[in-house]
């Protein structure tokens, strides 16, 4: 992009300190996302949402996150991202403390559109990391950083849980933003410096330029899309989940729901080593095992009726198999143009965030159609589709990390 320069001169490696603050940050500000998927019958108790309308929580928080991705994360190229990261901090603490105090459904869904779309601190966070890291290490300190991210997500369900356990779903949102603005201070005082690239460039010309990345390289388009992929089938899953084990007969509590994100923490043990498979140029394998995984995980997760040690299982393939494909996602595609890494990776999880947001609200309704056989069949088939998707493009994105690109987005 004419008139935009990367100035950063990263150190030759990051302390295993900042490596763990800036995984714990990821999971931290990814949670406030995912807080509402075991709480989903409360809110609807609430508000008297109905239960197929009330994915609309999980989807509004995507459409937020999406806009953020759009239009903050691709600052991080261009600002102070220790500076971007603690004001999406604070801004975020802000707008939690609002859901948690909402005293109808039009304030809350206002302000989980906020949360989401402050939410994408997250996406700075790992892009900054990813610049910060020696080339030889970049896959496995995205892999280690992204686990923080999937511990996140997945603790935060049982976190969210057993707070409203104790205190209601309102606790939750209240609790967050103490930890978040508390966060922030952390954040303020212990991330490294920043330079910000030369401002000779517009704030629109910017904007273009994160476009442009994905119209001149196949493989960010295909890895955007098998990310929109397997978000969808993981929001299938995380969105319906909560109705019927909360119903007859299981009649389980939140804590008890939120103990099925305990199960899936097995993924996030993989992040790390989808990334070194990424760095030895195993991405290829890494993505075909896994997306076969995920369609066979829905067989034992269509047996929940018969046994929740069947379902448990199932999360754990899931959730196992999303997270190492994201992982090596991110790897190849921040490989290719790390001085763009923010424009990159915000691109890229527009992707995801439709995803997320279309299997949510997706999940719901159907469920409320065909209950959770047909929540089974609808997350098998577009992990399927994915498969399929990967198969028949992973020919255009092998020729793609064979040449080295012109780094026409960002000469000056």
């Amino acid at each position: 992009m004419p008139g935009f320069v990367e100035k950063n001169e990263p150190p030759a490696a990051l302390s295993r300190s900042v490596i763990l603050l800036f995984a714990v940050a990821c999971g931290l500000s990814v949670a406030n996302i995912y807080y509402a998927q075991p709480l989903l019958d409360a809110m609807a108790r609430d508000f008297a949402i109905s239960p197929a309308s009330i994915g609309i929580v999980v989807t509004v928080t995507q459409i937020g996150y999406a806009l953020g991705l759009l239009f903050i994360v691709p600052l991080g190229d261009f600002l102070d991202r220790r500076r971007l990261i603690v004001m999406q901090s604070v801004a975020s603490a802000l707008a939690l403390a609002v859901v948690g105090l909402a005293p109808t459904a039009g304030v809350l869904l206002t302000g989980m559109v906020v949360v989401g779309l402050l939410a994408v601190a997250v996406q700075v966070l790992v892009a900054f990391a990813a610049s910060l890291a020696a080339p030889a290490e970049r896959g496995k300190i995205v892999g280690t950083v992204t686990s923080g991210v999937v511990l996140g997500i997945l603790l935060a369900r049982f976190v969210a849980g057993l707070l409203a356990d104790l205190g209601g779903w309102r606790l939750v949102y209240l609790a967050s933003a103490v930890m978040t603005l508390l966060m922030a201070i952390l954040l303020f005082r212990v991330l490294p410096h920043h330079k910000a690239a030369n401002p000779a460039t517009s704030y629109p010309k910017l904007l273009r330029s994160t476009v442009m990345l994905f119209v001149e390289e196949p493989i960010r388009r295909v890895r955007a899309v098998i990310a929109m992929l397997i978000f969808a089938t993981f929001s299938v899953l995380w969105t319906s989940m909560v109705l019927p084990l909360s119903a007859p007969p299981f009649s389980l509590s939140h804590t008890e729901i939120g103990l099925f994100g305990l199960a899936g923490v097995a993924g996030a043990l993989t992040a790390g080593r989808a990334g070194y498979l990424a760095d030895r140029g195993w991405s290829q394998w890494t993505t075909g095992v896994c997306l076969a995984l995920m369609v066979a995980a829905w067989i034992p997760i269509a047996m929940t009726s018969v046994s929740l040690w069947a379902l448990a299982a199932g999360v754990v393939i899931l959730d196992l198999t999303v997270q190492a494909v994201h992982v090596t996602n991110q790897s190849m595609i921040l490989a290719v143009r790390p001085a763009a890494s923010s424009r990159l990776v915000g691109g890229y999880m527009v992707f995801y965030s439709i995803g997320s947001a279309g299997g949510s609200i997706a999940s719901t309704m159907v469920y409320a159609w065909a209950g959770w056989a047909g929540v089974c069949i609808l997350g098998a088939g577009t992990s399927s589709v994915a498969l399929l998707f990967w198969t028949a493009t992973r020919h255009l994105a092998q020729a793609a990390t064979q040449r080295e690109p012109a780094d026409s987005a960002l000469q000056p």
